[in-house]
């Protein structure tokens, strides 16, 4: 059962569509202890953006009015960061810095965002059946806080117009090494037409000889109500944990899952090299640090 509706009189098909987006924010950010003891991974800085908000601006700019985070009792300073800071605000404007205030309302303006508790941290899919109240049976999207893309279009705009043609499960891929293929899921799949791919199974973190393709699943997905359903039959696995990957893996049986090679520079914020690319490379895109930066990074480099 999908979400392509008919119109009985003209015969036209319509897709449902996708205003909705879940960002999962409940985990405990082991990979980056100390650090990450009082301060949610989610809030650590690229530059002087948390990491999240790079997640919640490109759900904006894809077109998603309402947000769900599902945060965790240590995660309190994510809903603050989107929240209205009074105080601040009256002491910006005792110092006339009125710029700055209207920046941080942009942030608290930019989308209608709730969020949930997880109470448990049992796995993504765990934290993703929490949206079911939320997506009220609608399709929505799914956006892991790890993954930060920097993209022309925004990647989640990508798989919306992918979905709009093939409705559907869609998962947001790219192709990486087989060295690397075991930290991810890998597909199984046929191609359907230029970066898009019909999946007929998924391997969580397989051994690279044993990999059906090198072609991984990223942190994007744009998900349908069935997989509430699925996601209620899926038995816990190693940990105790409910892989999404698991409950993923039955609606293959109905063909309706693809996978879309988005279109970007996708960075793993989660692990520290990662995140240390995304530092760099953002500094250097930036107007008011590009330049300087390049320059410090030149002689650094010809120092060493």
């Amino acid at each position: 059962m999908g979400f392509r509706q008919k119109n009985k009189f003209k015969g036209v098909q319509i897709v449902k569509k996708i205003t909705k987006a879940v960002i999962p924010a409940a985990g405990l950010g082991t990979r980056f202890l100390p650090a990450t003891k009082a301060m949610p991974k989610e809030m650590l800085p690229i530059i002087d953006i948390p990491t999240i908000q790079y997640i919640v601006e490109e759900a904006v700019q894809s077109g998603i009015t309402d947000l769900l985070i599902i945060t965790s009792r240590s995660k309190k300073a994510i809903e603050d960061h989107f929240d209205i800071n009074v105080e601040l605000e009256c002491a910006l404007t005792k110092s006339g810095k009125t710029q700055v205030i209207s920046e941080l309302r942009k942030i608290s303006d930019m989308v209608n965002v709730q969020f949930i508790r997880q109470q448990e941290q049992k796995g993504l899919g765990h934290a993703v059946y929490h949206a079911k109240t939320f997506a009220a049976g609608e399709p929505f999207a799914v956006l892991l806080g790890d993954d930060v893309v920097h993209s022309e279009v925004p990647c989640l705009k990508q798989m919306i117009d992918v979905y709009e043609k093939h409705p559907g499960t869609i998962l947001g891929v790219q192709t990486v090494s087989y060295d690397n293929i075991s930290k991810y899921g890998a597909l199984d799949c046929s191609k359907v037409e230029d970066r898009v791919y019909r999946v007929k199974d998924m391997v969580e973190k397989p051994k690279k000889e044993e990999a059906p393709s090198n072609i991984a699943v990223l942190g994007r997905y744009i998900l349908e109500p069935e997989i509430f359903d699925a996601l209620e039959k899926t038995k816990p696995g190693a940990g105790g944990e409910i892989q999404l990957t698991d409950a993923i893996k039955m609606l293959c049986e109905s063909g309706k899952v693809y996978g879309y090679d988005f279109i970007g520079r996708r960075y793993d914020v989660g692990d520290k090299f990662g995140y240390l690319q995304a530092m760099v490379e953002y500094a250097l895109r930036r107007d008011d640090l590009g330049d300087v930066f390049s320059e410090y990074l030149k002689e650094i480099i010809s120092s060493l």
